[in-house]
């Protein structure tokens, strides 16, 4: 097979490892109530799974351009959907979720599609240096923002989700980075890059247990899905020297297709909120504490977060 082929290969295994990752997070989340669950074997295993994913994604970086392999992990939410029905029994969502998904994905798909896949330079030193520091900042404010949310879990959720979605697609970004130097034999010289993939990894997986603790699995998972892709390729675009297909037309388009996943998403948000009330409902009803109750602790009932993706 070619290496374009197996790059897509690993990047579908990758989006299934990652699916699997966020579902148990998101149950660790809950059953924690949001505390740091280091010392607990079914986080861990959680970990390994994204540690499997993001494995497979550095392979796939490896052997494909970046606007080919970050479009495939728009498919963790889609996998995510039925793998939490058949694994822990929660609903899948109803017809409008599903459409939203399929619609996120192929809005994101095309989106990057547009963008041309042969780069013509990689970062020198100083702009990773900048793409860090920017990248730093703009996670602090983000978790400023989901600091002052207090009472409004879903602007935390989705704050906390957008922080993980730039870390996960900033070290895509770093990966590739480093695949560059040392297919150019730059071995020491790309050691920082190395800590920034690292720092950045362990980032994303933080924000993302935060934000499954406020906002359950699938609004989280649908913004960071989203979002790392979109950061990757924005960064693409700006130091790698890639560019749009078809000029000002592939702009258009793109913006089209941006215009599309968008709408999945809310689409998504509003199918699965309508799915998990009902649950809530019945839970209730049979005396058992809801979703809700078990993650903010008693006598608070979590908001039906608007329901990726990863």
């Amino acid at each position: 097979m070619s290496p374009l082929t197996w790059s897509v290969l690993l990047s579908l295994v990758s989006a299934v490892a990652y699916a699997g990752g966020a579902i148990v997070q998101e149950r660790v989340a809950v059953r924690r109530n949001g505390s740091l669950p280091l010392g607990d074997l079914v986080w861990w295993a959680a970990v390994a799974l994204n540690g499997l994913g993001a494995g497979l994604h550095v392979a796939a970086l490896a052997l494909g351009p970046l606007s080919v392999v970050q479009p495939m992990g728009a498919l963790t939410i889609v996998f995510a959907l039925p793998m939490a029905a058949l694994f822990v029994g929660r609903a899948a969502g109803d017809r409008t979720a599903w459409r939203g998904a399929f619609l996120a994905t192929a809005g994101l798909a095309g989106l990057l599609a547009l963008v041309s896949g042969s780069g013509t330079r990689t970062p020198t030193g100083g702009e990773r240096i900048a793409l860090m520091a920017i990248t730093a900042a703009v996670l602090a404010v983000l978790m400023a923002v989901a600091k002052g949310a207090g009472t409004h879990p879903a602007v935390r959720a989705a704050a906390l989700a957008t922080g993980s979605g730039v870390a996960f697609g900033l070290g895509s970004v770093f990966t590739k980075a480093v695949a560059a130097d040392q297919s150019d034999g730059l071995v020491l010289s790309g050691l920082p890059s190395v800590a920034a993939v690292v720092a950045l990894s362990a980032a994303g997986l933080l924000l993302s247990q935060s934000a499954y603790h406020a906002g359950g699995l699938h609004a989280p998972l649908a913004t960071l899905t989203v979002v790392n892709p979109v950061a990757a390729t924005v960064v693409g675009l700006v130091l790698f020297g890639e560019s749009f297909r078809m000029g000002a037309l592939g702009a258009v388009l793109a913006t089209g297709c941006g215009v599309v996943a968008a709408a999945g998403l809310v689409l998504l948000s509003v199918g699965r909120a309508h799915a998990e009330v009902p649950a809530q409902a019945s839970a209730e009803r049979d005396g058992n504490p809801g979703p809700g109750d078990r993650a903010h602790g008693p006598g608070r009932v979590q908001m039906a977060t608007p329901p990726a993706r990863r």
